[in-house]
C-alpha cells in the first residue's frame, strides 16, 4: 500500500476539557481522511515523537500532507503579534512540521501542503505571512466566516500557464472555498506562485521551483472540504490524483 503522511493537529492539557483534561491529543479533521483514504493507499497520521523515533517513521512514508488547523506563531518567520495577545499560533506545532518538511524535501518526498501548509511552506522557505488579513489589507475580500465556514467560496485566477492551469484548462472561471484568516504576505525563496484570489490578490497557490512541477505544491483552500460546495468549486481528486502521480513515480 502507498502510505501518505498526514501531519497532526494539537490539543493541549486544558484540565476544563471533559476527556483527557491533563493530556494533549494528536488528531486529524475526519474529512481529511475521506480524501485520502482510497483502495491502495492508507493515510498516517504523524505523531509527535522525539526525532529520533519520529524519523524512523518518516522513514516508511511514501508523502506527505500538510494539513490545516491553528496559525504559525508569528516568532517562527521573525515576527512580533500585530496586536498583543492575538493570533499567538502554536509554535510547538510549527517545530514539528517544520522538522517533517525538512524531512520529505531532503528526501525527494511529494508534499501536498493546504492552508496552513500552505503558509507554513512558505515561512520554511523564508517567506513571512499576514497575521491577520482583514487587520492588515482591510481591502480584500472576508476569507473566512466562522459560521460558513467552507461554504465560503471565491475565483481564482492562475498565474499564466502552470501546472494547475493545465490541471483544470477546462474550467473557465475557477472557484475554491476559503477558510483562513492569515496568508502569505513575502513569497518564499524558490517558490513559483501558481494561483491568486481573483478579487484582491491574495496567493492561493504555489509551488517549489527546484522540484519537478507539482511535486510539492500548496493551495490555500481546501480540496478535502470540497463535497460541502460540490460543483462550484474545482474538483479535488485532479489535485490529490496528481500528487499521487507523483508518489507512485
Amino acid at each position: 500500500m502507498i502510505k501518505i503522511g498526514i501531519t497532526a493537529c494539537f490539543f493541549y492539557p486544558d484540565v476544563t476539557r471533559t476527556v483527557f483534561g491533563p493530556k494533549s491529543l494528536s488528531y486529524v479533521e475526519n474529512d481529511m481522511f475521506r480524501y485520502v483514504t482510497q483502495k491502495g493507499i492508507l493515510p498516517v497520521l504523524i505523531p509527535d515523537l522525539e526525532k529520533d523515533k519520529l524519523r524512523e517513521i518518516l522513514e516508511e512514508l511514501d508523502g506527505f500532507i500538510f494539513q490545516g488547523g491553528s496559525d504559525l506563531a508569528p516568532s517562527t518567520y521573525g515576527e512580533k503579534p500585530i496586536v498583543p495577545g492575538k493570533w499567538l499560533g502554536d509554535a510547538h506545532r510549527d517545530q514539528y512540521e517544520l522538522e517533517i518538511m525538512k524531512f520529505a524535501l531532503n528526501n525527494n518526498k511529494p508534499i501536498l501542503a493546504i492552508c496552513r501548509g500552505m503558509q507554513l511552506m512558505n515561512v520554511y522557505f523564508g517567506g513571512s505571512l499576514y497575521q491577520d488579513i482583514a487587520t492588515q489589507k482591510p481591502e480584500t475580500l472576508s476569507h473566512r466566516d466562522a459560521i460558513k465556514y467552507d461554504s465560503v467560496h471565491h475565483g481564482i485566477d492562475f498565474s499564466g500557464k502552470n501546472v494547475l492551469s493545465e490541471l483544470y484548462k477546462d474550467i473557465q472561471d475557477p472557484v475554491v472555498n476559503s477558510v483562513h484568516h492569515q496568508g502569505v504576505k513575502v513569497l518564499g525563496n524558490n517558490l513559483n506562485v501558481l494561483a491568486v484570489s481573483r478579487e484582491d490578490g491574495i496567493i492561493e497557490a504555489m509551488e517549489y521551483t527546484d522540484a519537478p512541477s507539482g511535486r510539492v505544491l500548496g493551495v490555500q483552500w481546501h480540496p478535502e472540504f470540497s463535497e460541502t460546495l460540490k460543483d462550484l468549486v474545482l474538483p479535488a481528486d485532479r489535485l490529490f490524483n496528481m500528487f499521487i502521480g507523483h508518489v507512485k513515480n
